[in-house]
């Protein structure tokens, strides 16, 4: 396949989800965890094999405390391969 052709959804074969972002109150993200999930998702898009954005997914939570109004938001991102990534393989087996 050329550089410049796009991917058809027909050739994704392998999709992986990569949430950025956390709307759980009690446990906030740090910037270290923020950053740990940006790079997973600039792998898969930079990375061999390259991945193509085919979704994501927009989740918000709205909370009170005290008198202030919180708002998180975790954005997951669709994220598919034409196959699976050897580094991906490699990440599963080290956990």
């Amino acid at each position: 396949m050329k550089q410049d052709e796009k991917t058809a959804l027909t050739d994704i074969h392998y999709v992986k989800m990569v949430p950025v972002g956390s709307v759980n109150p009690n446990n906030p993200l740090s910037d270290q965890s923020r950053a740990a999930q940006i790079a997973v998702l600039n792998r898969c898009l930079n990375d061999y094999p390259k991945g193509t954005i085919i979704g994501k997914d927009v989740t918000i939570g709205r909370y009170l405390v005290g008198e202030h109004e919180l708002t998180m938001e975790k954005v997951t991102y669709h994220v598919g391969f034409t196959r699976k990534p050897s580094w991906e393989e490699n990440q599963e087996s080290g956990l």
